[in-house]
């Protein structure tokens, strides 16, 4: 029997094109944390692996986005050492960084709905705007009290110490951002293309060197 269940607005049924991108980013963000990560002022490694969760919203789109960090923290769950420094279990989930690992879920799925808003093609300015605001500024509103509770500490003071993150997610930001429109002009398989399957692209019968249609 199947499902009829009507999807939520801007998601549908995963095909294997999907899970395949959705192992990928997922591998991809792994990938990021090998090089592991240091600490400053508090107990929150700095790492490049939200360089990835900013590269997943924008590459797979909100609802796959969000999926990917979810198999992530999934298999991080399981045992798996895919977070930096090689740390995975279930205890990652109830120290001071969990928060932000959960932010990761909402952050993808905020950074693909700005990118891809209105099924539209990614373009810098939104791509900035996106991994700004779901990469940096949510992933913070939900770490940053997280990090407080588990440490204690005030949370001004959590949010003052937690400053020292912003430069290299600003970096990472544009580095997200410059990869993004190269994908998009050099390699658009890379996406899942809500813009080239809407309405409006497909009646102009014209269609991009993938075979996509375009408008």
């Amino acid at each position: 029997m199947t499902d009829s269940r009507p999807l939520p607005r801007g998601a549908r049924r995963l095909d294997a094109t999907d899970v395949a991108r959705v192992a990928v980013v997922a591998a991809i963000v792994a990938v990021l944390g090998l090089p592991g990560g240091f600490s400053l002022f508090g107990a929150v490694p700095i790492t490049a692996q939200t360089l990835g969760v900013m590269l997943a919203g924008a590459l797979l789109g909100p609802w796959l986005g969000a999926l990917s960090m979810a198999v992530l923290l999934a298999l991080v769950a399981a045992g798996l050492p895919l977070l930096a420094g090689g740390r995975g279990g279930i205890g990652v989930f109830v120290g001071p960084s969990a928060g932000y690992l959960f932010g990761w879920i909402v952050g993808a799925f905020v950074i693909g709905l700005i990118v891809h808003w209105g099924s539209r093609k990614p373009v810098a300015w939104r791509t900035f705007t996106g991994v700004i605001v779901g990469g940096i500024l949510v992933v913070y509103a939900i770490g940053i009290p997280v990090q407080s509770l588990v440490t204690r500490l005030p949370l001004a003071e959590t949010a003052l110490t937690s400053l020292v993150f912003v430069p290299g997610d600003l970096v990472k930001a544009v580095i997200a951002t410059a990869v993004v429109t190269t994908l998009v002009r050099a390699y658009p398989r890379a996406f899942r293309r809500t813009w080239a399957t809407t309405p409006a692209t497909v009646a102009t019968g014209k269609r991009d060197r993938d075979g996509a249609p375009v408008a």
